[in-house]
């Protein structure tokens, strides 16, 4: 790299601005992440879906083709290697790739996903319930972030997995420290150990006491089928239940934000019922991802014209694309449920694309449908411009939403 990088995270910015800053400067530029590692940064919605595009053919995600990383330039405390490593699905190359793809797929199929629907409107109704209770019946603020939005993913994904309640706060807990720009090396470290060494005891249990969850679907698929190591299954594990809750729980503040800010979009969504509609809008304005490390140039390419060597890293940044007012017009930073086109890269795009974008959808379009439907009367508690936002560059999402739920007279029962 020969310019001047930008540095990222920015103190005191809120990332939105930073992405916008980023691709004002070109589809591609250097970036300086934490700890001095330098990597591309694509801004545009044109230049990432061309990316995404060259997955298998002109980029690797799998660290083996970093050479910094083999030559040892990055620090071995660097604290986002834990988001790097590992023989999961994410970070494999094609062959490898597809197999655990199509083992894995087998997780996230639509009738599996759909058969959730029950249970999923249950469980959101009792955490109504407790909403409501918390607030006095309508007397007091809540805040929907611990009481809410991170509740419903975060129970959604465990009960999939067959992870005991008493594991949700902790699995919550990793989650937070591994992909925030604040955790030291020395936290991430701590917290990728101790999530790994549940993990693996969790699997072991699903070996002795088999359940109806994927965990034990993926025991068989190692222990029945020796197609899946169990390397690989605890990596499997470690994606599966970090990105299966951490999105989803910022696509529904973001959701929740939007429509408070928004109560002309929030009148539209209650009298069509256009929930499906919300999640899209949200994720396309707000990608809960909002940029993915790394892609490894597998051979010197370009990318919008800009060269890059062999071997570099390149970051992915949804969050500038989602933006970009190439593809989405002048108003390409406002919350409009008419808006065409409604197409989004916030789940990726080719062979990477997102397995889990069936269960995120009917997560969003379950809990968001509830939640405004049985409390009419809800309303911000605070300006909504100075809600804190996550510590972290990678997801991005509130991390408070202080409301009212309105007089009590108005807290509809089930």
């Amino acid at each position: 790299m020969t310019a001047l990088p930008f540095e990222l995270p920015v103190p005191g910015e809120p990332l939105p601005r930073t992405h916008t800053r980023f691709r004002e400067a070109g589809p591609v530029v250097p970036v300086r992440l934490p700890g001095g590692i330098d990597a591309w940064a694509v801004t545009t919605y044109d230049a990432v879906r061309e990316v995404l595009s060259g997955d298998d053919k002109l980029f690797g995600k799998h660290s083996s083709h970093w050479p910094a990383l083999r030559d040892g330039a990055v620090p071995a405390d660097w604290p986002l290697l834990p988001l790097v490593l590992g023989e999961h699905m994410l970070v494999r190359d094609g062959a490898e790739h597809r197999r655990l793809r199509g083992l894995l797929a087998k997780a996230f199929t639509r009738a599996r996903v759909e058969a959730l629907r029950p249970w999923l409107a249950a469980m959101v109704d009792g955490l109504l319930d407790d909403l409501v209770e918390a607030s006095a019946g309508g007397r007091k603020p809540v805040d929907l972030v611990p009481l809410f939005t991170e509740q419903v993913p975060t129970a959604v994904i465990c009960e999939l997995f067959g992870v005991p309640e008493e594991w949700r706060a902790p699995l919550r807990g990793w989650s937070r420290t591994l992909v925030s720009q604040d955790s030291t090396a020395g936290q991430t470290h701590a917290a990728g150990q101790e999530l790994m060494a549940y993990l693996g005891r969790l699997a072991e249990e699903k070996r002795r006491e088999p359940g109806d969850d994927l965990t034990t679907a993926l025991v068989r698929a190692r222990d029945d089928q020796d197609r899946l190591s169990t390397p690989e299954l605890v990596d499997s594990l470690f994606l599966l239940l970090i990105a299966g809750h951490e999105t989803t729980v910022h696509l529904l503040g973001h959701a929740v934000v939007n429509l408070l800010a928004h109560p002309d979009q929030l009148a539209r969504a209650r009298a069509g019922g256009l929930w499906q509609q919300v999640a899209e809008e949200t994720m396309r304005l707000r990608p809960p991802i909002s940029a993915a490390i790394f892609r490894y140039a597998l051979e010197p390419v370009e990318i919008a014209g800009v060269p890059i060597p062999a071997g570099d890293p390149v970051m992915v940044c949804f969050g500038g694309a989602a933006t970009d007012p190439g593809r989405y017009g002048p108003a390409a930073d406002t919350f409009d449920l008419t808006r065409e086109p409604r197409e989004h890269l916030a789940f990726g795009h080719g062979v990477h694309t997102c397995l889990g974008a069936p269960l995120a959808r009917l997560e969003a379009e379950v809990a968001l449908a509830r939640l405004f439907d049985r409390l009419p009367g809800i309303g911000a508690a605070v300006p909504l411009g100075g809600i804190p936002y996550s510590r972290s560059f990678l997801t991005y999402g509130p991390q408070s939403i202080p409301v009212h739920l309105g007089p009590a007279r108005e807290l509809v029962s089930r």
